[in-house]
């Protein structure tokens, strides 16, 4: 079913100086949404010419300059009308520590210990803080994608040395750091995406592992993704995450609307997969690996415009 919402509606999809015409995979969304009457213009976020206020819905999807630039990001989303995912979401999704929360409630998620630059680690404190045994990573709470990240082997000097380093190098430079247990499901298995669009489940995807830690800890495999039937454990896994983003995230409560797009990783472990993120900000959706996932994207963003503001979701500065 086609949502139009009334005729004349304008939307801005947002994205970044590094892709003025956005990213392949959003491209064909500008045809969807004039299918449903929606007039959609691609955006850079940080273009101090665009008036906002033209638009009826100002949707994120490739803004993957955002970490550099964090405080003037959330400064421009706290000021945009409208904004897709809105702002409090957009705060409480920025910073990984959200996986702690998940974990406090029960959730299960990535062992993750975090170290935090107040604290004033010495290289020794630093050693202590790490895994034993098998594989860790390192990676800073605040980072899109890899960015930032290192996987390391618990058990062999030199890579311990290097792990120290890049954590002591991320403190320094006034980050929290993450260290989490390298999942051995992640190379025989790869991760797990689900995407959601208004609490519905849509379609899957699996990418294989991109930290390879062998020769160079920083390494990382370009990211492919390819279709996959999620299972009834995986998909209830990412229902469960998403409830519980959408009761705790303050401004937002159990009635809120359900957010136009959302998407969760997980990794696979036995009965019980385990969340590895939420991405709420501007995940790549990989429409093109849903069977009619494009038209239900774009029915949710015209969905958005017709139901307008969500009383239930309050933006808290």
């Amino acid at each position: 079913m086609t949502i139009s919402p009334d005729a004349g509606a304008r939307l801005a999809l947002v994205t970044c100086s590094a892709l003025p015409d956005l990213h392949p995979e959003d491209a064909p969304l500008l045809d969807a949404l004039a299918e449903r009457e929606v007039t959609a213009d691609a955006v850079v976020w940080d273009d101090p010419d665009v008036d906002w206020s033209m638009y009826d819905l100002v949707v994120l999807r490739s803004v993957w300059d955002y970490t550099s630039q964090r405080k003037k990001f959330l400064r421009w989303a706290g000021s945009v009308p409208r904004l897709v995912n809105p702002p409090n979401v957009v705060r409480w999704n920025i910073d990984k520590h959200y996986l702690q929360a998940l974990e406090d409630h029960g959730l299960p998620t990535v062992q993750t210990t975090w170290l935090e630059p107040e604290n004033g680690y010495d290289k020794r404190g630093l050693h202590n803080r790490f895994p034993a045994r098998e594989d860790f990573v390192i990676k800073p709470a605040i980072a899109a994608g890899s960015e930032g990240a290192g996987r390391y082997t618990a058990t062999d000097a030199n890579s311990r040395r290097y792990a120290i380093e890049h954590a002591k190098n991320l403190i320094e430079a006034g980050h929290s750091v993450m260290v989490q247990r390298y999942m051995p499901e992640v190379d025989s298995h790869g991760e797990i995406a689900l995407v959601f669009f208004h609490g519905t489940f849509s379609h899957a995807m699996r990418k294989g592992a991109m930290l390879t830690g062998i020769d160079d800890p920083n390494a990382f495999q370009v990211e492919e993704m390819e279709a996959y039937k999620a299972t009834h454990a995986e998909i209830e896994a990412a229902q469960q995450a998403l409830a519980f983003a959408r009761a705790r995230i303050p401004g937002r409560n159990i009635s809120s609307r359900p957010l136009p797009y959302a998407r969760v990783d997980l990794i696979p472990s036995g009965r019980n997969p385990v969340v590895m993120e939420l991405e709420l900000i501007d995940p790549a959706l990989h429409c093109s690996l849903g069977r009619d996932a494009m038209a239900r994207f774009a029915d949710s963003l015209a969905a958005e415009i017709r139901m307008g503001p969500d009383s239930n979701n309050i933006d808290l500065a």
